[in-house]
């Protein structure tokens, strides 16, 4: 599932970011981010109606992520292989 699957205040673990090519920026600023593998997430909040931005907790910090960055990064949980 991507992060944009998770239900919120779930806690899931990062599997890996998508690259669309080698040098995605998005992708390297996501790892940058803290955003790799073995890293616990959680999704915290949900913007209006449309669901985006989701608000996103990783490690000590808060991100607020697009949709369409959040489908980037694999994740599961223990709940939801």
């Amino acid at each position: 599932m991507t992060l944009v699957d998770l239900p919120r205040d779930i806690d899931a673990t990062v599997h890996s970011v998508e690259a669309h090519d080698a040098h995605d920026a998005i992708a390297r600023r996501l790892r940058e981010l803290g955003f790799v593998a073995g890293e616990r997430v959680r999704v915290t909040a949900f913007g209006p109606f449309t669901r985006d931005p989701l608000v996103v907790r990783v490690g000590t910090s808060a991100f607020a992520l697009r949709r369409t960055e959040a489908a980037r990064i694999r994740v599961s949980t223990d709940e939801m292989p």
